[in-house]
């Protein structure tokens, strides 16, 4: 049975996942299909800025974040000054330190489900007399769907299990930005926090697990669907 606390952490953990999930969401289909779908004399660089997330140490994207957005960062000050909105130390800045570092999953996600999408398709709408843009919002993003809830399922997964970017950037406050992975962390290093950590621990891998399980189930329905063939 858990603890109050402990739905507590778990309740933050929810919010602070769907709010990066749902971050992630538009600008991750417009770079995914854009890093599909044009080819332009900066794409090389603007793919390694957009995936750097995932091969840096989370603590270094967490620092930035906290040097940016901080109390003392130019736009923190500025949106500070002129919105009153805050980002260090809060669960604000939990969700965004949290999309971050999962933003590239997403892109990555929205990238190949364009790539299994049969272009001519797209051509025969144009050749109807369908716009560009109506042919995007008719034919393409349909079939980016499935795609898209996988990315989106992942993005949920893996802001879950943030870590490194949320206690560099917002700490480890309880109530405040004590997410998962933190209660864990903060479990493990008090006098009788082992029966907490593993009830989160196994909280964790049950997550982890049906996620992955359903983001494989919609990935094999969607490969049949667009007529996909594994090797």
């Amino acid at each position: 049975m858990l603890t109050d606390a402990e739905w507590e952490v778990l309740l933050l953990s929810a919010q602070v996942g769907l709010c990066a999930t749902l971050l992630c969401l538009m600008p991750g289909v417009f770079f995914g299909w854009l890093l599909a779908r044009k080819d332009f004399f900066a794409k090389p660089a603007l793919e390694a800025v957009l995936f750097m997330p995932m091969v840096l140490p989370p603590t270094v994207p967490g620092y930035l974040l906290l040097v940016t957005f901080g109390s003392q960062g130019a736009v923190g000050q500025w949106l500070k000054t002129h919105f009153n909105i805050e980002f260090a130390f809060n669960w604000k800045g939990a969700v965004l330190a949290a999309a971050v570092i999962a933003f590239p999953l997403m892109v990555q996600a929205a990238k190949l489900s364009v790539h299994m999408i049969d272009r001519r398709l797209e051509q025969a709408a144009s050749t109807l007399g369908s716009s560009p843009l109506k042919v995007w919002l008719t034919v393409t993003l349909p079939l980016m769907l499935p795609g898209i809830l996988i990315g989106a399922l992942m993005v949920f997964s893996r802001s879950l299990g943030e870590f490194g970017a949320t206690i560099t950037f917002v700490g480890n406050i309880a109530g405040e930005t004590r997410t998962l992975p933190l209660a864990i962390y903060s479990a493990t290093h008090q006098i009788g926090g082992d029966a907490i950590a593993a009830r989160l621990i196994v909280i964790c891998l049950a997550l982890a697990f049906f996620s992955l399980l359903l983001s494989n189930i919609l990935t094999r329905r969607t490969e049949r669907w667009l007529g996909v063939r594994r090797a």
